[in-house]
């Protein structure tokens, strides 16, 4: 993926009224990767457990949130842990991110997300990446 594949945009799917957002949003084709359920260790008697994952696409970004498109349902008001892959960084943004709506859409799901502020997260990394994305000409 080069710069150019970002641009600037609204959700067009959205009826009139209905978006909320307060940043610009750029139109991108990435990946994130969400992480579920945690692996934890095996406990005397049981198996060790598995970390679940929901890898999804990300229809459009800004430096507070992202609309991606899963498979899964997801409740409002969860928080995950997250790695989005934006294919001009080598590295992975791993985020912590906020479920605000999820909706059908086609056989999938719509899915509004927050970007939580975290010392422990690429947070930083991420609203410069999206700034960089922006005024990209």
């Amino acid at each position: 993926m080069t710069d150019t594949d970002y641009t600037f945009g609204a959700h067009k799917d959205l009826p009139d009224g209905e978006d909320n957002r307060r940043q610009y949003r750029l139109i991108a084709r990435a990946e994130i990767t969400l992480e579920l359920e945690a692996e934890y260790p095996a406990t005397e008697g049981e198996s060790e457990s598995q970390a679940r994952e929901l890898v999804c696409a990300i229809r459009d970004i800004s430096a507070s949130g992202l609309c991606l498109l899963a498979t899964e349902c997801l409740a409002s008001g969860a928080l995950y842990p997250a790695s989005v892959v934006l294919g001009h960084h080598d590295e992975h943004f791993i985020l912590t991110l906020e479920v605000v709506w999820c909706r059908p859409d086609k056989g999938s799901y719509l899915v509004g997300a927050r970007i939580i502020e975290s010392d422990q997260t690429a947070y930083v990394e991420w609203t410069d990446a999206v700034a960089r994305a922006m005024s990209a000409p």
